[in-house]
């Protein structure tokens, strides 16, 4: 069974949609607008061109374009943190909050199930790696900006308190321990939720594409767990690991709040 081939005409029509929702929010003042049509233009264009490289890709299949590609995705990623923090963080290491957290934790999970659990040859088969791990960063990023914009924004509201915590005699790990819960929760709970509404709320987009494409409903399903387990502990890990990064950067040898390390909102 093959894809129903979709033609501009169809696109346009559910591309209409958009612009009648962003026609919609310009009359109800919800400054949404904008941002809306600058968005999905945006997504047409990033699709479209990954769309020509990955047919590339697929034909040649060099693991350097490969890795090329994968970098390349990184980068975005860790810009988008990046941009959706408030308060943001002075420097590069704002930037590196975000790529280090999900380089360690979208990437090491994508390896893990190429090699062991699926066990293509080559194992970088990019059919596998790149939706994969595109799948993997794309979750993960939403877990650490979420999670990052909680910790620092909870640095600045709490400080007084975290303060004196230091100054009865608590560690900074003891006087921020509430706050790392929070951000950590903070950045799960898309993913919980999202766990918890699959096949009762939802039916995600990797199975749903499968079996659009013919690929019987059981095995989609077996596909939709895996990548759902896979994006769970991706999301898990880069969300620790983003709050670790932080909360060790915002305070110095001597267990001192320091938030001249981080932005004011309006920068």
């Amino acid at each position: 069974m093959n894809v129903t081939p979709l033609s501009s005409l169809d696109l346009s029509i559910a591309a209409g949609l958009i612009v009648i929702l962003a026609v919609l929010s310009v009359r109800l003042n919800l400054g949404l607008g904008q941002q809306m049509v600058v968005s999905a233009i945006r997504m047409t264009i990033q699709l479209l061109l990954i769309g020509i490289v990955l047919q590339s890709l697929f034909a040649t299949s060099a693991f350097w374009m490969i890795f090329l590609i994968s970098m390349v995705m990184l980068v975005a990623a860790g810009r988008e943190v990046r941009v959706r923090l408030k308060r943001k963080i002075r420097g590069w290491f704002g930037f590196g909050v975000g790529v280090g957290s999900m380089f360690i934790s979208s990437f090491s999970v994508t390896i893990l199930a190429l090699l062991v659990i699926l066990k293509q040859d080559p194992w970088y088969e990019p059919r596998y790696a790149i939706p994969f791990l595109g799948m993997l960063l794309g979750n993960t990023m939403t877990g650490v900006a979420l999670a990052s914009d909680r910790m620092t924004s909870l640095f600045f509201e709490q400080q007084e308190i975290i303060e004196q915590r230091l100054m009865l005699g608590e560690t900074w790990r003891e006087a921020i321990a509430e706050l790392r819960k929070d951000g950590i929760r903070t950045g799960m709970i898309p993913i919980i939720n999202a766990m918890a509404a699959a096949g009762l709320v939802s039916l995600p987009g990797m199975m749903t594409g499968q079996i659009l494409g013919g690929t019987p409903p059981v095995e989609a399903v077996k596909y939709q767990l895996l990548i759902m387990f896979l994006i769970g502990a991706g999301t898990g890990f880069g969300v620790i690991c983003a709050v670790i990064m932080i909360e060790r950067h915002l305070f110095d040898s001597r267990h001192r709040l320091r938030l001249e390390k981080l932005l004011p909102p309006e920068q």
